[in-house]
């Protein structure tokens, strides 16, 4: 199972991914983690790996994989990947782990006029539509903030889209538009309700589809000065629970192995 974690900037995704990340862990999973938002550089500190190297400087930056694409006619990305990509065929050197998680970083913009993102959407799209998963594996794939990505096509190599949202009138608007495009691509979308109470829930209702609302998450101070000093989230909210329950029973072919 593929879930994209989506939603506006600042709402929560990378604290929900290293969250998700956690618990289908523990519960025997396979997990591996990409990052696939140009901008943001914290999720590693979050999942307490080294900073990983990514995958666009990995295949020789953007001019070589762009020669390299276009080497792939028939196939896309079998000039980069070859005819199979899987977990364990994932270069080495761009994978860092840290208690049984594993992270891929896809690219990042280093320096002002290095031009568009259009590579790293490319290559995300290439990543996440070749890559084959064996029993037991589970993919979490932290999204640019906004809806680009969809215009990139990058959610179609995906099985599932989860938005992050936050007590934010720009956040649930930008939710609606998530759940419109995903439904022009055929994927289910569910909504996880970020720093989250009774009173901010019941706005949020009126403006998204209350009946995909899978978690509500609090305010958890813990979490909040994780984010704040970049350090691993160690947290752990049992309000997570339905939405990690309810993936795992609508997708029984990435439940763990046995």
């Amino acid at each position: 199972m593929k879930i994209a974690v989506c939603g506006k900037g600042g709402s929560g995704k990378s604290s929900v991914t290293a969250l998700l990340a956690r618990q289908f862990h523990q519960m025997g999973y396979r997990v591996l983690v990409i990052d696939a938002d140009e901008s943001n550089t914290g999720l590693y500190r979050l999942l307490g790996t080294a900073e990983p190297h990514n995958l666009l400087d990995h295949l020789g930056g953007k001019k070589a994989f762009k020669q390299k694409i276009n080497q792939s006619f028939e196939v896309p990305g079998e000039a980069l990947f070859g005819k199979k990509l899987t977990t364990d065929s994932l270069p080495a050197e761009c994978v860092v782990q840290n208690n049984g998680i594993s992270l891929l970083s896809v690219g990042k913009i280093h320096h002002a006029g290095e031009g568009c993102a259009c590579s790293l959407g490319l290559l995300s799209k290439t990543v996440l539509s070749r890559l084959e998963l064996a029993p037991g594996e589970l993919v979490l794939i932290d999204t640019e903030a906004g809806v680009e990505h969809f215009g990139r096509n990058v959610d179609t190599g995906c099985d599932l889209i989860l938005t992050v949202i936050d007590p934010v009138f720009e956040s649930f608007t930008m939710a609606q538009r998530i759940e419109s495009m995903a439904q022009t691509i055929g994927l289910d979308v569910y909504f996880i309700l970020n720093k989250s109470d009774k009173r901010t829930g019941a706005i949020v209702e009126k403006h998204v589809s209350a009946e995909k609302i899978i978690a509500r998450l609090p305010y958890n101070e813990s979490l909040f000065f994780s984010n704040l000093e970049g350090t691993p989230l160690e947290t752990v909210l049992p309000e997570i629970e339905p939405a990690i329950q309810l993936m795992a029973g609508r997708y029984p072919a990435a439940r763990k192995t046995p």
